[in-house]
């Protein structure tokens, strides 16, 4: 078998699962319930985030907190504060890949 397989969790518990953490880029599969997030930090790479389902409240730098719905995907620039969280009652699924991954960002 030439490739890799690779699988994330289905259910509404919260996760962050690393699935691909390599050279090249790093996927990241995260589900948060109400009042679930990250905890604030700077963006180490090119982050693009896809909202799978639910919606996304997100505060960047110093700007006023945006919620972002599921079918959208965010490019978020390399050394940004941001804060990434769920304020709503519906389940948060993102899908978060880096690139260049972050050992390899040439700022």
């Amino acid at each position: 078998m030439l490739e890799t397989v690779y699988t994330y969790s289905t259910t509404d518990d919260q996760a962050v699962e690393k699935l691909i953490m390599d050279d090249n880029v790093n996927y990241i599969h995260m589900v948060f319930n109400h009042g679930e997030g990250l905890p604030e930090h700077y963006s180490n790479s090119n982050v693009y985030m896809n909202v799978i389902r639910g919606k996304l409240s997100i505060t960047l730098d110093d700007q006023d907190t945006h919620e972002y719905a599921k079918g959208t995907l965010l490019q978020i620039p390399y050394n940004v504060k941001m804060h990434v969280r769920n304020t709503n009652d519906e389940t948060l699924e993102l899908i978060v890949v880096k690139a260049p991954a972050p050992q390899n960002y040439k700022a």
